[in-house]
């Protein structure tokens, strides 16, 4: 079972003091450098709370791909691209260069998006949210496998768009995750587009996981595929409090085994807070885990 973390991206270390590039960076680096399989960015414009003011991230692909740059072996992922951001064509294109940047360690994750106020906050449409995902994915996924679409969709139209320019040796396949609940048609899409499906916030394994992992087990054989061509992954989140994770090395390595006995393929830890000291903990759980 692989595990990855999950980097900052804005406002973690406190309201309006977000963490910087070379801060980010080190921490990636350390994570490698500590064993992890893999990092994560997630993809917001801005986060609103209540009557908080709104705290904001740094944009995930363009931090994505100096991360690639950055650093050498571990496998880099989006946790999860808002596929409401950008358009599918556009998307596939920036997935195919941070390929190459990274020498295909790319992990595409995607998801229909769910923060209404960053959507209103920068004028992207909020409705028919699955709807549009479905166009998305088709699009973005078809591209990338087979180098070249044409779609005539009620909300992208695509004239024989080709994804170039074409890599040394044939390009790559990059992997699709895609992060969603437990609803039907959005697994229905999982089962019939992605490589790896995400089901995320938790600490231990619980009934409501083990209900979405059924069904996306069904959903995968409705879409007439292999029970294991869709690989389970989580996110995990470590802190205090319900649902989480205590952040301590023993208590990381009993949930990633008991994660692992549930037959996830890679969890993704989110610590709270994100610090350079949460890359030493997992890393110390992982490695007790492991044993």
């Amino acid at each position: 079972m692989r595990v990855g973390l999950i980097l900052p991206l804005g406002d973690e270390p406190g309201p309006g003091v977000p963490a910087s590039y070379p801060e980010v960076a080190a921490m990636a680096r350390d994570a490698e450098a500590a064993g992890l399989d893999s990092v994560w960015v997630y993809d917001h414009l801005l986060s609103v709370e209540g009557d908080r003011p709104p705290e904001g991230t740094w944009e995930a692909w363009t931090l994505l791909a100096a991360l690639a740059a950055a650093t050498s072996t571990v496998t880099l992922g989006t946790l999860v691209s808002c596929t409401g951001f950008r358009h599918p064509g556009l998307l596939a294109k920036m997935a195919h260069t941070v390929a190459e940047i990274s020498g295909d360690r790319l992990i595409l994750g995607l998801g229909a998006g769910w923060h209404e106020p960053e959507y209103r906050a920068f004028g992207f449409p909020f409705d028919h949210r699955v709807d549009r995902f479905a166009e998305s994915i088709e699009i973005t996924a078809t591209l990338l496998a087979q180098g070249r679409v044409s779609f005539d969709g009620r909300y992208y139209q695509l004239r024989a768009a080709p994804l170039l320019p074409v890599r040394p040796g044939g390009s790559t396949r990059v992997p699709i995750l895609v992060g969603s609940g437990g609803g039907d048609r959005m697994l229905g899409l999982v089962a019939r587009w992605a490589d790896a499906w995400n089901t995320a916030w938790f600490g231990q394994p619980n009934d409501k996981f083990r209900t979405n992992r059924d069904k996306l087990a069904r959903a995968v054989a409705a879409a007439g595929r292999d029970p294991g061509a869709v690989e389970v992954t989580v996110g995990m989140i470590i802190g205090t409090g319900e649902n989480r994770v205590a952040p301590t090395a023993t208590a990381v390595a009993e949930a990633l085994a008991a994660w692992r006995d549930e037959g996830v393929g890679h969890v993704i830890g989110y610590p709270d807070p994100t610090d350079p000291a949460a890359v030493s903990l997992l890393a110390e759980g992982v490695r007790r885990f492991r044993g």
